[in-house]
């Protein structure tokens, strides 16, 4: 029996007009149904299987501090950020080109086109409003794709220079794997990671998601970049049927090339940008990540390693984390069970900045010795696991402290997930935890799912608007 379980704002996907939205839960499956007047309803799952819906919560105290405009329209037409928003930067992205040599039929920058790159005066400007409005964050240099740009290296030495701790580079990776002096010059010049591109390990789900064959590719720039000592995320587009199989490959592939390799973060798919023109939405959802990969490593990993976030909003992602012993088993860190009482926003928002630059960074930029802690469908088919990877949740004594310590700076690993807001599943409520924000020339700060919100004929609310 189907029973309401919320009600939200949200849009409509036709026109992105502001909408009411209820949440519906049947049998474990949780739908977002609203109704415009003028294009009728709309409905698609947000949640399905377990965790429950009801137990995936992390409540927090809103933080209200920092610049904000004026509140005119109302969510989410004020973005920039308004009084109304509830959490702090914790990660400011900044689109450096529109170019791409890559044509992806999914694509949420819709990148490619022949618009200007930023100049250098416009960036060092916009690093420089970005340290003043936010007080420090993490940087995530975007696109398009900004290896196409021949003073990539300036740019991140700029961004440095601004006062950013963690820079990351969001690639496709093409470049580092024809070109490996440009790893170099970019650790050179002080990048901290790179947040590459990695949907699957058998190149027909390039060929669905990217329109070629890369895996070879990839496997290069992972090369390149471990040889130039950058830290690196594989970050996987999810979407069903296409490598909802390969979850747990995909980490595999990541665990045999630690400790440069720090972890994998899974992205399921999003209607907003480019996307199929005839499409009934179908969202991959995070309980269905985590099903998944406790089904396809044999329980290696658990549904109950995952916790919410402390930063976003809990519906926005999960994460574990874990430790390569020298046996190759795996252990996780951290506590099994979340604090869920109510936190200030800005801490959460605080301790994910600096969790994320040392778990993302490579290990030969981090101090000795870093902290250790960490943060009813059918599971997505998959294959078995590695045999030779076990888990336990707490680690086993050792003799050697040290040891120990030296081992979790360098083979910690974490298996994370973040799903994207698109004009069928928004919700007004995440939209303002929000704490990645995509940085504009004027000074603005907008949520990345704001700033992406695609109309289903491709009209946006955000990109490339003035």
């Amino acid at each position: 029996m189907s029973r309401v379980v919320g009600t939200v704002g949200s849009v409509c996907p036709e026109c992105l007009g502001r909408v009411e939205g209820q949440l519906v839960e049947d049998g474990g499956c949780v739908r977002l149904v609203k109704r415009c007047p003028e294009h009728g309803e709309f409905s698609t799952v947000v949640w399905r299987g377990e965790p429950a819906f009801s137990s995936w919560a992390r409540p927090k105290i809103p933080f209200g501090g920092g610049p904000r405009e004026a509140v005119g329209q109302g969510c989410p037409y004020d973005c920039g950020l308004c009084a109304r928003h509830n959490q702090r930067t914790c990660t400011a992205l900044v689109e450096v080109t529109s170019r791409c040599n890559l044509g992806c039929p999914v694509c949420f920058a819709d990148s490619g086109g022949a618009g200007r790159d930023l100049d250098h005066d416009t960036l060092a400007r916009m690093f420089d409003q970005i340290m003043a409005r936010t007080g420090g964050c993490n940087l995530q240099l975007s696109g398009g794709e900004p290896t196409v740009r021949g003073d990539l290296p300036q740019i991140v030495a700029m961004a440095k220079r601004a006062g950013f701790g963690f820079v990351q580079l969001n690639t496709n990776g093409l470049r580092l794997a024809e070109a490996p002096g440009l790893a170099v010059e970019l650790a050179e010049a002080g990048l901290s990671s790179i947040f590459l591109q990695f949907d699957g390990v058998r190149d027909e789900v390039f060929r669905s998601l990217r329109g070629r064959d890369l895996f070879e590719i990839k496997v290069r720039a992972v090369d390149n970049a471990s040889a130039a000592g950058l830290g690196i995320v594989l970050v996987p587009t999810v979407a069903r049927g296409v490598n909802t199989d390969q979850l747990w490959d995909i980490v595999r592939f990541g665990l045999d090339r630690q400790p440069h390799v720090r972890g994998v973060h899974f992205q399921p798919m999003s209607y907003f940008g480019r996307y199929p023109e005839n499409f009934t939405p179908d969202h991959v959802t995070l309980p269905e990540l985590m099903t998944g990969l406790e089904a396809q490593s044999g329980g290696i990993v658990k549904v109950s390693d995952f916790l919410p976030p402390g930063c976003e909003h809990a519906l926005c992602s999960f994460s574990g984390k874990y430790m390569t012993r020298e046996d190759g088993s795996l252990t996780r860190l951290g506590s099994a069970s979340c604090d869920c009482t109510p936190k200030p926003a800005e801490a959460g928002a605080l301790k994910s900045i600096g969790v994320t630059a040392r778990q993302w960074s490579s290990p030969a930029a981090l101090s000795p010795h870093p902290p250790c802690t960490g943060q009813g469908a059918e599971p997505l088919a998959g294959r078995g696991a590695a045999p030779r990877i076990s888990s336990t949740s707490t680690p086993t004594p050792d003799n050697d402290l040290d040891r120990f310590l030296a081992r979790a700076r360098t083979h910690t690993f974490t298996i994370s997930a973040m799903a994207f807001q698109d004009a069928w599943s928004l919700n007004l409520e995440r939209l303002q935890g929000c704490c990645i924000h995509v940085a504009q020339p004027d000074g603005r700060l907008v949520p990345f799912c704001a700033f992406n919100l695609t109309s289903r004929d491709g009209r946006s609310l955000y990109r490339g608007r003035a």
